[in-house]
C-alpha cells in the first residue's frame, strides 16, 4: 500500500492555495472548493478542501527537507510567519512550526536516517 494524499480543512479556498504555492508546491487542481498539489521532490500529494461549517483540525502534517534552515530563511523573506524556528527535538529530528490560513499545523522538518531508523526502531521477527 501506498499513501495516496492528506486533505486538509480550509475556510477560505483563495488565501489558502496562495499559501501553499508561497510555500513551493505546484497545484495540480483547482475548483472552487478542492484544491490538489505536488510536493517540489517525490510523488506525494495533499489536498484543500472547503470548509463552510466550523471545524478543528488537530493533525499536523510534515513536510521534510534537507535544508530547513535555508527554507525557512527563504520563507520568512516571503513573509511566512513561523511559531518555531528549527529546532532539535528529542526524537532526533529538527523540526519548525507554523500554521495556513485556516489554522492547520505544518511541521517542517529534516530527520535524515532518523526518519525510518531511529535508534529505538522496532525489530519484529516472525
Amino acid at each position: 500500500m501506498e499513501l495516496n494524499q492528506v486533505t486538509l480543512p480550509v475556510r477560505d479556498m483563495r488565501e489558502a492555495v496562495h499559501f501553499y504555492l508561497t510555500l513551493g508546491f505546484t497545484q495540480i487542481v483547482d475548483t472552487p472548493h478542492y484544491a490538489r498539489f505536488t510536493c517540489p521532490d517525490g510523488d506525494s500529494t495533499f489536498s484543500l478542501s472547503l470548509q463552510s461549517e466550523d471545524y478543528e483540525n488537530r493533525s499536523v502534517i510534515y513536510f521534510e527537507h534537507e535544508d530547513l534552515e535555508g527554507l525557512c530563511d527563504q520563507l520568512s523573506q516571503k513573509g511566512i510567519s513561523f511559531e518555531q524556528q528549527p529546532q532539535a527535538q528529542r526524537h532526533l529530528w529538527k523540526e519548525a512550526i507554523l500554521r495556513d490560513p485556516s489554522g492547520n499545523k505544518i511541521k517542517l522538518y529534516w530527520a535524515g536516517e532518523n526518519r525510518l531508523n531511529p535508534p529505538w526502531k522496532v525489530n519484529i521477527t516472525a
